[in-house]
């Protein structure tokens, strides 16, 4: 392939994902959901292929390329591009209020979750390890105590998804993070405890691990547990 083209199909979509990168899951959700066809090019982020800055110079993932040939970068906008191109989808509400509802509790995910989880996994020291842990914890009930105030809002009828009895934008945004936990489990032993102040969370967390949205899309415990162990600081003598 030349230095000046990339792959993609013609008058399709073409998703450059990595079936491990939870952001590029965010993009393979939204996609499955609003069930809109699209083809996958497999990017291996440890060998970036020689075009891909073609694509995204950031050379991240995930990335899109529309059938008008648009370019697309971040999940977020991925996921929200096509929330807003298929409305039929009802990925996303129309009330501007909701929507503003939902970006918080995304927001939440984003600035008070998977920093720490990351953080839990990759500090050496069993101290940082600790601290980074209790933040953690308490972006979850900040998670906990968004999805009580939702359940109690008409759109979100009782739960147990942000959207009552549908798996939508939130899980699509944000159940991606909840699957690194897998790597925390095992490395590091923690667990979102069995209490009330976590009932929320907990229950939110066992209604999407049983969905086909979230299934469908995410790698065997194993194979994750596999790919986190480089963020996992090699033991001091």
């Amino acid at each position: 392939m030349s230095a000046t083209t990339f792959p993609f199909k013609e008058n399709a979509y073409t998703l450059y994902s990595n079936a491990l990168c939870p952001y590029a899951q965010r993009a393979v959700r939204a996609f499955n959901l609003a069930k809109v066809p699209y083809v996958v090019e497999e990017i291996d982020l440890k060998n970036k292929p020689d075009w891909y800055h073609l694509v995204n110079p950031q050379l991240k993932v995930p990335a899109l390329r529309t059938p008008d040939g648009t370019i697309l970068i971040e999940s977020l906008v991925i996921a929200e591009f096509v929330a807003d191109q298929f409305p039929e989808s009802g990925l996303l509400s129309t009330s501007a209020t909701e929507r503003a509802q939902l970006r918080l509790f995304i927001e939440l995910f984003s600035t008070r979750i998977s920093p720490f989880t990351y953080k839990v996994m990759t500090s050496a020291e069993v101290e940082d390890q600790e601290k980074a842990a209790e933040s953690l914890l308490a972006g979850i009930r900040a998670a906990n105590d968004e999805l009580l105030r939702q359940w109690e809002r008409p759109s979100g009828k009782g739960g147990p998804f942000w959207y009552g009895s549908k798996f939508g934008f939130a899980e699509i945004t944000t159940v991606s993070f909840v699957g690194l936990f897998v790597g925390l489990k095992h490395y590091r032993g923690f667990e979102v405890p069995e209490t009330k102040e976590y009932e929320a969370f907990n229950r939110w967390k066992t209604a999407f691990s049983q969905h086909p949205g979230f299934t469908d899309v995410k790698p065997e415990d194993a194979t994750l547990i596999e790919a986190y162990k480089k963020f996992i600081p090699a033991s001091k003598n």
